[in-house]
């Protein structure tokens, strides 16, 4: 029976962890894994130790969706204490990385008043020695800039931090992954190898391929129990869909949030990959919907609902090329998604404003984004203008903003008219601290970060983007009201009274009494050309 060929079933879950922590960008990069660890991580454990039933009850709170609460219940709060007194020891390296790093910060708050830096240099924490770079702004500000490749290299990243916990999909709601670790539990198989091991893309790609559970479990350095388990994730056919494919003219299919799968017979285009493994639920595509090949997968931001790991690890093997934007190169709070996805072993093009990167047939052009990162200066965000998929343009705006509608008149000269647009409009999205707490090395108060948001377009700066693009389609991203990802990734309520659906309500008007076609995007949706 070992030897019988066998397929990764379409409805397995994959989550990729750290420290039993879901995997994502602040959670992997060695500097901005430190600080999560410590500030953000760490904490959290101490609460929920102190007061289990509290985490328990705050997260099963709809109005709470969201909070850093741990949904573990009381019995199983040993367990978590196992886990913190684990990441006390053996993660102490990293622990003392962060502090260093918050440390380093306030030397210079104190020490770099516009005179010559070299003296502060023998003051920083010998653990940044060699690591980090020490400058002034042109207000004569002074900041650390990190050499990011050498941080892979020192005792801030350790790769046995990471493992995948497999399962298969039940149709219940996931705990909120930027609070809850995943805990060992009945028919999960947890594998403790480095998320770029060989031997999970295989498995990934044994979903289209086929392989073998003796070969599988040979890669993935298995033992009995953990291969039976893997044998209850395999089926005997593959779980491909039939008209994955098309053979003439051009198809885009709406997935979900901001993943567009685009496609002419030639090419296969992915922007934002995340989608659902519930193959019964019959209203969205799937895993089971996405073409062998990819020829390039398009990553807009770095934040946690599109730069997905759960699914683009699933991808390896099976595309040509990852297009990401390119970081500051060493800021504190924009680490690069190069680096961060070259080392988990996926294939990475790197692109800065207006760099084109060709498909067969067509080409895709990086351009601005505005906003959506609480003002901080994040250079890691691109949008994107495909153009030439069977004669067509279209603009992939994800959550940028059109808070300057001069940038698209511009952007417009230089690719040309748009014909169908893509825009995100959760126009009051989290506070600053939500997402980048961890990394403020110094406070800010709560009126501050209230009003620095993780906002895209409102109903006014959508219609400005559509005006200046000269677009005849426009369409929005249902924005997590998925019932399959509302609840563990991106922890949102709305209802009839909440001010996003308004705007978007607004701009479907705008859209109407200005002949342009418009859909605010839910379930599958398919265009064909």
């Amino acid at each position: 029976m070992a030897a019988e060929q066998k397929y990764f079933r379409p409805d397995a879950i994959v989550e990729p962890l750290v420290d039993r922590f879901y995997a994502w960008c602040h959670t992997v990069a060695p500097v901005q894994a430190s600080m999560n660890l410590a500030f953000l991580q760490v904490p959290l454990l101490e609460s929920y130790l102190q007061s289990p039933r509290v985490h328990t009850s705050a997260s099963r709170n709809p109005e709470l969706r969201g909070g850093f609460f741990v949904n573990i219940e009381e019995s199983r709060s040993g367990e978590v204490r196992e886990l913190l007194n684990s990441i006390k020891r053996d993660r102490a390296d990293m622990l003392a990385f962060a502090k260093a790093v918050a440390d380093a910060n306030e030397i210079l708050r104190q020490g770099a008043t516009g005179f010559d830096l070299t003296p502060m240099y023998p003051k920083l924490p010998p653990v940044l020695s060699g690591l980090v770079e020490v400058a002034y702004d042109t207000e004569n500000q002074a900041s650390l800039r990190f050499l990011e490749p050498l941080t892979y290299l020192s005792s801030a990243y350790t790769e046995d931090r990471q493992s995948v916990q497999l399962s298969l999909e039940t149709g219940v709601e996931r705990p909120f992954v930027l609070s809850t670790p995943r805990l060992p539990g009945p028919g999960l198989l947890d594998i403790q190898l480095p998320l770029r091991h060989p031997g999970l893309a295989e498995l990934f790609a044994s979903r289209v391929h086929g392989s073998t559970l003796g070969r599988l479990r040979e890669a993935l350095e298995l033992d009995d129990e953990q291969a039976a388990l893997l044998d209850g994730l395999l089926a005997a056919e593959p779980g491909t869909a039939r008209d994955r494919h098309i053979e003439g003219g051009a198809r885009l299919r709406y997935f979900g949030h901001a993943c567009l799968v685009m496609q002419t017979p030639q090419a296969a285009i992915v922007t934002d990959p995340w989608m659902s493994a519930d193959v019964t639920a019959g209203d969205r595509y799937t895993y089971a919907d996405l073409p062998d090949h990819i020829d390039l997968v398009l990553i807009t931001h770095g934040h946690q609902d599109h730069i997905v790991l759960e699914t683009l690890l699933q991808l390896r093997g099976r595309v040509g090329a990852v297009v990401v934007p390119r970081a500051s190169k060493g800021n504190l709070c924009d680490p690069s998604l190069a680096l961060y996805l070259s080392h988990i072993g996926l294939p990475v093009v790197e692109v800065d404003d207006f760099d084109e990167v060709e498909f067969p047939g067509g080409k895709v052009i990086a351009t601005p984004f505005l906003g959506e990162h609480a003002d901080l200066d994040i250079r890691a965000k691109s949008t994107y203008c495909v153009k030439q998929l069977g004669g067509r343009t279209i603009f992939v705006g994800a959550d940028s903003s059109g808070i300057d509608p001069t940038l698209y008149r511009y952007m417009r000269g230089h690719v040309g008219k748009v014909d169908m647009a893509f825009l995100g409009m959760e126009c009051a999205g989290a506070p600053l601290t939500w997402l980048y707490g961890a990394l403020l090395t110094k406070p800010v108060t709560k009126k501050i970060s209230d009003s620095r948001t993780l906002s895209g377009s409102n109903a006014a700066q959508a219609s400005a983007i559509m005006t200046e693009l000269g677009a005849e389609e426009a369409y929005v991203y249902a924005m997590g009201e998925e019932s399959w990802l509302v609840g563990h990734v991106m922890a949102i309520s709305y209802n009839e009274d909440s001010y996003q659906l308004k705007q978007i309500d607004e701009f479907m008007r705008w859209c109407a009494d200005n002949s342009i076609k418009a859909d605010h995007l839910f379930g599958q949706h398919e265009w064909r050309w």
